[in-house]
């Protein structure tokens, strides 16, 4: 139960930098964590105390397996998650290039 309240609490840590942060820097980082907290969950979901891997020995059929589905989606979600985060990060760069600031209240005034 702890590590589920821990990636919970994780999760809320990114959302917090996310409301609360004015600099783009700082709030890609946050959602990156965000995303790092839901990849934990997925993993954690999949995870069976004692369970070995997946891999079906006719000779010990009374096995405890660990589920490999979880894992899979979590690698997926890891290779989506870095191209959102390279294209973010692309973005922030080209913002900055063009108002000279990573400050999203000073972009805002700027309109421009």
């Amino acid at each position: 139960m702890i590590p589920y309240l821990m990636c919970f609490g994780l999760f809320l840590t990114g959302l917090y930098g996310i409301i609360t942060r004015r600099n783009l820097v700082k709030i890609a980082i946050s959602l990156s964590v965000m995303e790092f907290s839901t990849f934990l969950f997925l993993a954690l979901i999949g995870y069976i105390e004692g369970g070995t891997a997946p891999i079906v020995d006719p000779a010990d059929p009374v096995k405890v397996y660990v589920d490999p589905l979880p894992q899979a989606l979590v690698l997926t979600a890891i290779v989506i998650g870095l191209a959102t985060t390279a294209m973010i990060m692309a973005v922030i760069i080209r913002i900055y290039r063009k108002y000279g600031t990573f400050d999203i209240r000073e972009i805002k005034n700027l309109k421009g």
